[in-house]
């Protein structure tokens, strides 16, 4: 009969070191949702533009300089990224937008619709509240995977979803 053997308190305290680096390691990359809510308007409203310019008046140097903001927005809508890294979450957005925050520090995650100006892509947002009254509004394309992401590297974050109307 194998009689298994109790741990001995460092075994307990090694195995639990194992796991928690395990956890803070894991080095996980979200996506920016692109709404259709946003991205609709920016493509009539540069393609009438372009339109314009081109075929109205032409003059390929309008049509270049206007190529410019495009190419900016297209490159901040592909560049939008969130990183859950060694126990810091680093929200990426283009060139303009770099920010590090460490988990530990996030307080709660509220489902949003909020159009302020954030490292989003969609309407369909979350907002972290972290350290003492700091907050970032981002979008990510997996949704629940990032919360979870967070919540199991800091189980003491508060997440409030919308309430969902009655149909």
């Amino acid at each position: 009969r194998h009689i298994a053997k109790p741990y001995r308190w460092w075994q307990v305290v090694e195995r639990h070191t194992i796991e928690q680096k395990a956890r803070t390691e894991m080095k996980k990359v979200f996506k920016s949702k692109i709404g259709l809510e946003l991205a609709i308007p920016l493509i009539v409203v540069f393609g009438t533009v372009i339109f314009l310019t081109v075929f109205e008046k032409p003059g390929w140097l309008g049509f270049v300089i206007l190529l410019l903001p495009v190419l900016f927005v297209v490159h901040i809508f592909m560049i939008t990224i969130y990183t859950i890294e060694n126990n810091k979450l680093t929200i990426k957005s283009g060139f303009l937008f770099n920010k590090t925050i460490d988990i530990n520090t996030i307080k709660k995650i509220t489902e949003t619709n909020n159009p302020l100006s954030s490292p989003a892509t969609s309407i369909d947002r979350l907002e972290i509240t972290y350290a003492k009254f700091d907050s970032v509004i981002i979008s990510s394309k997996q949704k629940m995977e990032f919360i979870n992401n967070i919540k199991a590297l800091n189980p003491n974050v508060e997440i409030k979803f919308k309430k969902k109307s009655k149909e």
